[in-house]
């Protein structure tokens, strides 16, 4: 489908790998120039490397930087003063026990997962107002509004990401400028693929059936009965960024496969 993003410009933040790296390619495919970050920088030329040889119609840049870095940020708001689309994909989660999350370690998840991606909005939002479009994704997940005695941590941190991409939209009132959250269920990212294959090694099983049988006996409550393929997400992402959604303004878009058994 054309999306009507041939040559817009955007940073999508974590975009090496996982969620945010199937954002970027599902962006290229539209025609995109996809501002590449993670923190390691030989791993961001790798993979604006691979997008120039995948889209050669797009400019792939690289956006290495530690977000959560002041300094950094302000080197890449040098560097890319202008962007059409920004994509908070970035964030850190962990299984942790409530009584194991001390301050510091609320604290980190706080300014990584809320505080890096709020940011960025500060700099890049006023100029898209500006111009009067512009796209804001925040990528929070099912925890945000199911949260799971898991990772409390985490899921404070997207929860807050709605109610921030909520106040946020009330300033985009009569532009074409949206903010907007996705929110994932479970994902099958490189990190839970090498879990779910190294599982069950008694059992001579498929990595399909590996999946199905994890899915089964952790979590039941899905109606797909697998992971998400980050691509499935890359692609609602691109649509969400297009011209043709701009009537979600402030949205809580569910991709969760049926994890959140409530009507809202």
């Amino acid at each position: 489908m054309e999306l009507g993003l041939n040559h817009k410009t955007a940073l999508v933040t974590g975009s090496t790998k996982g969620i945010g790296k199937a954002i970027a390619i599902e962006l290229a495919q539209e025609g995109v120039d996809v501002l590449v970050n993670g923190r390691e920088r030989e791993e961001v030329e790798r993979t604006v490397n691979e997008f120039k040889m995948r889209f050669p119609s797009t400019a792939p840049r690289s956006a290495a930087a530690d977000l959560t870095d002041k300094e950094q940020r302000e080197a890449l708001f040098e560097k890319h003063p202008d962007i059409d689309i920004l994509v908070n994909n970035m964030g850190i989660y962990e299984l942790m026990r409530y009584e194991d999350v001390n301050d510091e370690v609320w604290e980190t998840y706080f300014r990584t997962n809320v505080l890096a991606a709020n940011a960025l909005i500060r700099f890049y939002l006023p100029k898209m107002l500006e111009k009067t479009y512009g796209r804001v994704i925040f990528i929070a997940s099912e925890e945000a509004v199911m949260p799971s005695s898991q990772m409390p941590q985490y899921a404070m941190t997207k929860s807050m990401l709605l109610s921030l991409a909520k106040s946020l939209s009330k300033l985009t009132i009569g532009t074409e400028v949206t903010v907007n959250t996705i929110m994932p269920g479970p994902t099958l990212s490189e990190k839970v693929h090498q879990i779910i294959a190294g599982m069950y090694p008694e059992e001579n099983l498929s990595f399909s059936e590996k999946e199905k049988k994890f899915m089964a006996a952790n979590l039941p409550q899905s109606e797909i009965r697998r992971f998400i393929q980050p691509m499935e997400i890359g692609r609602l992402a691109a649509f969400v960024c297009s011209p043709y959604a701009s009537a979600f303004k402030g949205s809580p878009i569910r991709m969760d496969g049926g994890m959140i058994p409530t009507i809202f």
